[in-house]
C-alpha cells in the first residue's frame, strides 16, 4: 500500500482518522511533556527564589482574575534584542513557586518578567488607574475600581497557602496563620502592586555565565 492510498483510507475512515490524530497528538504531547519530568532546574530554585507572601500571592490571582496575562508575557528569551529590552533572560528556575506558569506568548504589551523595581509603586498605581496619564498611547484599560475593593476579599488566602504547602510549597503553619493579618487594611491595588513588584527579583546573582547573554 502507497502513501497516496494510504492517506485516501484514511481520509473515508472517519475512526482510523480519529486514531491517527489522537496517536499524532499523543507523540507530540509526549515529546513536550518527558524532558520536563527530568529536568531538575523545573523543581530546584535558584539562590534568590522564594515563595510568594500572603499579599503578593493574592496580587498574583488579581492579576490572573483581570486577565493581565492575556496581553502580557513573562518570559524575556535568550534573545539579543529581548534582554536588550527588558532585562536578563528568564530561568526555568526562577518559577518553580508559580502556579500556574504565566510564560504566556503573546505580547500586546511589553513582557513583564523583569518589570519589579523598574517603576515606583507610584508609578504603576496611576499606570493602572490611567495609564495614558503616564504612557500617552498606551492602550491598556484602566482598572480604578481596584482601589476600592479589599484585599482581603479576593479569596480565602488561607486556603489558597495550604493547597500550594500541600503540593510542595515549604510556608509553614505560622505563616499561613498570619495571612489574614498582612492583607488587613489592603486594597486589591495594594496587592497587584506588591506583586508586580516582585516580578524578576529571583534571578541569580553574582558571576552567573548566563547573566550576559549578549
Amino acid at each position: 500500500m502507497n502513501a497516496l492510498s494510504l492517506h485516501k483510507k484514511l481520509e473515508e475512515n472517519a475512526g482510523l482518522l480519529i486514531f491517527g490524530i489522537l496517536l499524532v497528538s499523543a507523540i507530540g504531547g509526549l515529546v513536550q511533556v518527558l524532558p520536563t519530568i527530568f529536568q531538575d532546574t523545573l523543581s530546584t530554585p535558584t539562590e534568590n527564589t522564594r515563595m510568594y507572601d500572603a499579599v503578593e500571592l493574592t496580587g498574583r490571582d488579581i492579576y490572573i482574575r483581570e486577565g493581565c496575562s492575556t496581553c502580557h508575557s513573562q518570559q524575556v528569551r535568550p534573545l539579543i534584542a529581548e534582554v536588550e529590552r527588558y532585562g536578563q533572560y528568564s530561568r526555568s528556575d526562577e518559577f518553580v513557586y508559580d502556579r500556574p506558569f504565566l510564560w504566556g506568548s503573546k505580547r500586546t504589551g511589553p513582557d513583564l518578567h523583569r518589570i519589579g523595581g523598574k517603576y515606583s509603586d507610584a508609578w504603576h498605581r496611576i499606570h493602572l488607574i490611567d495609564p495614558r496619564r503616564v504612557v500617552k498611547d498606551s492602550i491598556m484599560p484602566g482598572y480604578p475600581w481596584l482601589v476600592n475593593r479589599p484585599a482581603s476579599g479576593a479569596g480565602d488566602i488561607q486556603a489558597k497557602m495550604k493547597v500550594l504547602q500541600g503540593l510542595g510549597h515549604p510556608y509553614t503553619d505560622e505563616q499561613i496563620a498570619a495571612a489574614p493579618a498582612q492583607l488587613a487594611g489592603l486594597q486589591e491595588m495594594d496587592a497587584l502592586i506588591r506583586y508586580l513588584q516582585m516580578l524578576g527579583t529571583n534571578r541569580p546573582t553574582g558571576n552567573d555565565p548566563d547573566a550576559h547573554a549578549h
